[in-house]
């Protein structure tokens, strides 16, 4: 008699399931650099308050630290920082002056705001969500500084961490590395990763891992786009190093095209391929001459756009100079356009209806004076605001553990004050929370945790009695409201974002196509606009799978999503193929061409808009009108 396992629910799956990855021992050191040092000069000041909105300010500066360029931690950490001081100082001007019904209201509105902002992405959601929880503290925890002056200590703690990312060395030179500069090592690494997950799609050509690999290999091209991103002083790069660095991004991009014509191809390679580019991501690492590059035979187009490739970058890699810059497009109209349309729209109407409905029951409960001598009511929407948050997994997944992740903390932190002197205890609590929030990102639950730990310590420090177990009721409280609110029918169809994000990507596959077809010969045009159709389909793709993992009510809204994003991933695969092919021959290959007819009628039997655009005139192949 066999047993059949139990299928385990995509939400729970999501919930039991945690990231891997080595863990940056210098982002250990800038978390206990943080916020402690920032209390204890508070402390000895005589000024603990301020020191605790400082310390919070440096915590979330702390979460946001992520590995990446140190150019692209000015964005990621900056905006949110600038963001979550705006929202203190209108929550606390706001608290200070508004009745409760209008500050709910006004609670709400920047519900409405913050959610459309996260729809711009991981930048933008988390400059939405420092934004409704400095709102929601400066509203309710009263602090005897004016507004304007916990704002300032806000950024000022922010300031700290992101001063300590862009001065202190990475993993890689306390490992000993100094041979570089140190402002580009992330970048470095970013580049060199691009040529790395080339070797991995050609070892991977001809098999079944090769769809995995490819996707790989975007995520690579987008980390290092994203790392030689950033504000800059200057329109072009100011450095030789930059512009070496920037150079070998480029010539990564053709041999990409070739990866990916192979592994479309679905012929193996021989192992000697993949040879070449290792040896180039190699000299990308360590600043090293390339050396001699093994040729591939020339025996097909995607084995002689490799060669071709590699002596492309053979060149650069000598010349490494390129003054372009490699960063996404993204204009003032299209920005408003995705905050405005369907993905924020959605977004924002979840969020302002959670943040609000929880602040309006936080009001409530004070006013009712269920809170008893605690006038801390901020607990209950800043939950709120983490387990709304977009991109942190699946609704249900994120309210199981929150509220587990807080359950721990709570009572780890009441045993702490127990034993703990003040307030010398407290900051060394501040300090080690700091340091674990890089290992504790890991996981959803984790992260609370520490986070519940650090915060708790925060508001002892500033004369506040300990309060885990009414901190643990009130996040119970905000878990069962964000899990009824957030599955309530909205006006408007659900789903939007996902539709909206799969016409993203629709529309950068067609305009794809429409170089290609057009025979243009501005290949870095053509490199460019392929980034941009993998990029939004990648983006979609993990859309879709965040949604097809919430609760069915939710999740039924992603049906047949993800086949129409499949069919545009190979659309996109075979425009890469006839591409080549093209450059190869100079005609378009009429076989390309009808699979592109083939997939433009299977886009249109799942109800897509068919992103196949007409044929230039004079040609006319077989299988394209």
């Amino acid at each position: 008699m066999t047993r059949t396992a139990l299928a385990v629910p995509p939400w729970l799956a999501h919930a039991l399931r945690s990231q891997r990855g080595p863990v940056s021992r210098s982002a250990v050191l800038r978390g206990a650099l943080g916020g402690g040092p920032l209390l204890l000069a508070a402390v000895l000041a005589g000024r603990p308050t301020l020191g605790v909105v400082a310390a919070i300010g440096a915590m979330f500066a702390g979460i946001n630290d992520r590995p990446g360029s140190r150019r692209a931690s000015v964005a990621r950490i900056g905006t949110p920082a600038l963001a979550g001081a705006a929202g203190l100082l209108t929550g606390t001007l706001a608290g200070d002056h508004a009745p409760a019904v209008l500050l709910t209201l006004l609670l709400t509105v920047l519900g409405l705001a913050a959610g459309g902002i996260s729809a711009l992405g991981p930048v933008g959601s988390s400059a939405g969500t420092q934004l409704l929880v400095g709102a929601a503290v400066g509203a309710g925890m009263p602090l005897p500084e004016p507004g304007w002056l916990r704002a300032a200590a806000f950024v000022a703690g922010a300031a700290w961490l992101l001063l300590l990312r862009l001065a202190l060395p990475t993993s890689h030179t306390l490992a000993g590395d100094r041979r570089f500069e140190l402002r580009f090592d992330g970048e470095r690494a970013a580049v060199a990763g691009v040529y790395e997950a080339v070797a991995g799609l050609l070892d991977a050509a001809g098999s079944d891992g090769a769809t995995a690999r490819r996707a790989a290999l975007t995520a690579s091209l987008d980390q290092a786009q994203d790392a030689l991103a950033g504000p800059r002083l200057r329109r072009r790069p100011s450095s030789a190093a930059e512009r070496r660095l920037h150079a070998q991004y480029a010539a990564a991009l053709p041999l990409a095209e070739a990866a990916t014509v192979l592994a479309w191809a679905g012929d193996p390679v021989p192992d000697r391929t993949s040879e070449a580019p290792r040896r180039l991501a190699a000299a990308v690492r360590n600043g090293a001459p390339t050396g001699p590059l093994p040729a591939p035979a020339r025996s097909a187009p995607g084995l002689r756009a490799l060669d071709d490739a590699l002596l492309y970058a053979a060149e650069t890699f000598d010349r490494a100079d390129s003054r372009r810059l490699h960063g996404r497009r993204r204009t003032r109209t299209s920005v408003l356009r995705t905050v405005l349309g369907a993905r924020g729209r959605e977004y924002g109407m979840r969020v302002a209806l959670c943040f609000g409905v929880s602040a309006a029951v936080a009001q409530a409960l004070h006013h009712t004076r269920w809170y008893g001598q605690h006038e801390h009511w901020y607990w209950l929407p800043a939950t709120a605001v983490f387990l709304v948050k977009p991109d942190l997994g699946p609704l249900a997944s994120r309210v199981l553990s929150r509220a587990a992740g807080t359950v721990l903390g709570a009572l780890l932190f009441a045993g702490f004050a127990a034993v703990l002197p003040r307030p010398v205890g407290l900051v060394l609590l501040v300090t080690v929370c700091g340091a674990l929030i890089p290992l504790a990102t890991r996981h959803f639950a984790a992260q609370t945790a520490v986070v519940t730990v650090l915060v708790l310590a925060l508001v002892m420090a500033g004369g506040e009695p300990q309060a885990s177990f009414a901190r643990i009721g009130e996040t119970l409280l905000a878990c069962a409201i964000v899990l009824v609110v957030g599955h309530l029918p909205t006006p408007g169809r659900r789903g939007e974002a996902i539709r909206a994000r799969l016409a993203e990507a629709s529309g950068a596959a067609r305009e794809y196509l429409a170089h290609v077809l057009g025979e243009s010969e501005d290949r870095e045009a053509r490199w460019a606009l392929r980034r941009e159709a993998y990029r939004t389909l990648a983006e979609a793709r993990a859309a879709i799978a965040l949604a097809s993992a919430e609760l069915p009510t939710l999740a039924r809204h992603a049906d047949g999503a993800d086949e129409i994003a499949m069919t545009l991933e190979r659309l996109v695969d075979t425009t890469t193929a006839c591409a080549v092919h093209l450059d190869d021959t100079g005609t378009l290959d009429p076989h390309h061409l009808r699979r592109l007819t083939s997939l433009r009628n299977e886009l249109a039997h799942h109800g897509a808009p068919p992103p196949v655009p007409t044929r230039p005139s004079g040609h006319h192949p077989a299988g394209v009108g």
